[in-house]
C-alpha cells in the first residue's frame, strides 16, 4: 500500500513504533487520515514555520505521507499531532521529551484498547454465566424448603 522504501520510518527508528496511520501514500486513506496538506498549509494550520516541521520529521516527531514525486502531504491526525508537539514544547519540554510522551502516550492509548476489550471480554462471560444460571433456576414453594431457611 504505501511507496517507503526504507525498512524503517523515521517515526520507528525514533522508537514510537509504526505510524499511526501506518505507512500510507498522500492519496490514500478518508477522512483525518487522508494526506491534503502542503507543508506550508500544514504549518499554518499548526502555528508553525515550515523548517520547524521539517526539523520534527528529522527528529522522528512526524512522518508525512509522500506523493510519488517525494513531496510531502500532511493528514488533519499530523496537523493533530503538530498541535500536541507544540503544546508541550511552549510547556517547556525539550523535543526528545515530546518524543517521550508521545511514545508513552501511544503505549498508554494502547493499555487502554487492550483493558477495554478485556473488559467488554469479562462482561459478555458474566452475561452469559447468569443467563445460563437463570435458566437453571426452579421456583421452589416455601413450604418444601428446610425449617431452617424458611422465613
Amino acid at each position: 500500500m504505501g511507496d517507503r522504501v526504507a525498512e524503517t520510518t523515521p517515526y520507528e527508528s525514533a522508537g514510537l513504533g509504526p505510524h499511526p496511520a501506518g505507512a500510507r501514500r498522500a492519496d490514500s486513506g478518508h477522512g483525518s487520515a487522508r494526506a491534503v496538506y502542503v507543508i506550508s498549509v500544514a504549518a499554518e494550520l499548526a502555528g508553525v514555520h515550515p523548517q520547524t516541521l521539517r526539523i520534527y520529521e528529522r527528529k522522528g516527531l512526524l512522518d508525512p505521507a509522500r506523493t510519488t514525486g517525494g513531496t510531502r502531504r500532511y493528514s488533519d491526525a499530523d496537523i493533530e499531532r503538530l498541535r500536541r508537539i507544540q503544546e508541550l514544547t511552549s510547556a517547556g519540554v525539550n523535543l526528545e521529551g515530546v518524543r517521550r510522551i508521545l511514545a508513552l502516550e501511544r503505549e498508554l492509548a494502547r493499555a487502554e484498547d487492550q483493558l477495554r476489550a478485556a473488559l467488554e471480554a469479562t462482561r459478555a462471560a458474566v452475561d452469559a454465566a447468569h443467563r445460563h444460571y437463570r435458566r437453571e433456576i426452579v421456583p421452589v414453594s416455601e413450604d418444601r424448603l428446610p425449617a431452617r431457611w424458611r422465613g
